[in-house]
């Protein structure tokens, strides 16, 4: 084979793989699975090159049907993939947030992002006396805490109202339940970096939370929870403490990539 026929299989084996994470990419989020058709339109393909893509796919349980009609969704390979991911980066993230836990003396939560709510998937206690504790695998809305804050903030505004829409539920006579108040709380967490629950998902505990991306690109988030009798006068310190920790989980992941 000719250096110019290796280079033209190469391109054409990278070609099919980017178009296999294009179809891969339409499938997210759509539990109901997607026609051909409907694939080759998100895709911009046609339906027969989708149709072989997909077959193979199929193939390897990257993809299954998902009804008599055709349709096809994320396969069972795809799910035991990112599960390990996730149970990896659990792992690696546990370090930073016992870390983090030990400058701060608070309790640290790591979450992931479901649609509208957050679940915790792993804690780290604080060593005070008096602590702040939330079960592993307990969901929590995005709006009224910091983790889930930190989160909307990297969203713009029209992806935040189809998300979440403009009115939310009353946690606390601190909530924010109208999307101006809570656009205008975006804002400063945009410039600073750090997001706050200033008592709006539960009278007398505050937090500050971070959101960054696992290995995957799916958003997760770190919080420190503080009784609010504290949280006042540490405000700055957590701040900071979370902040360099993203740094430094950030830099690890990319060394753990490169």
């Amino acid at each position: 084979m000719s250096m110019i026929q290796q280079v033209a299989n190469d391109k054409s084996q990278v070609q099919v793989i980017a178009r296999a994470a294009a179809i891969l990419r339409a499938l997210e989020n759509e539990a109901q699975g997607l026609s051909l058709g409907q694939i080759a339109q998100r895709v911009g393909l046609a339906r027969s090159t989708v149709q072989r893509i997909v077959a193979a796919l199929e193939t390897e349980k990257l993809v299954m049907a998902a009804s008599p009609t055709g349709r096809v969704r994320l396969g069972p390979s795809i799910l035991r993939l990112a599960s390990s991911v996730r149970t990896d980066f659990v792992s690696l993230a546990r370090p930073f947030l016992v870390k983090l836990s030990g400058e701060l003396h608070e309790t640290v939560d790591l979450a992931i992002i479901k649609r509208d709510h957050l679940v915790f998937v792993d804690q780290v206690i604080g060593s005070q006396r008096l602590r702040t504790v939330s079960a592993v695998g307990e969901t929590f809305p995005l709006y009224c805490t910091a983790n889930g804050k930190a989160y909307l903030a990297q969203l713009d505004d029209a992806a935040i109202e189809r998300l979440i829409g403009r009115s939310y539920e009353v946690r606390t006579p601190k909530t924010l339940t109208r999307l101006d108040a809570l656009l205008a709380d975006l804002r400063s967490v945009r410039k600073i970096g750090v997001a706050f629950d200033r008592e709006e998902h539960t009278l007398g505990i505050c937090a500050a939370g971070i959101a960054l991306r696992d290995p995957l690109g799916n958003t997760v988030a770190v919080s420190v929870p503080v009784p609010t009798a504290r949280f006042g006068d540490n405000l700055a310190a957590i701040r900071d403490r979370l902040l360099a920790t993203k740094r430094a989980l950030e830099a690890h992941l990319s060394d753990v990539a490169a």
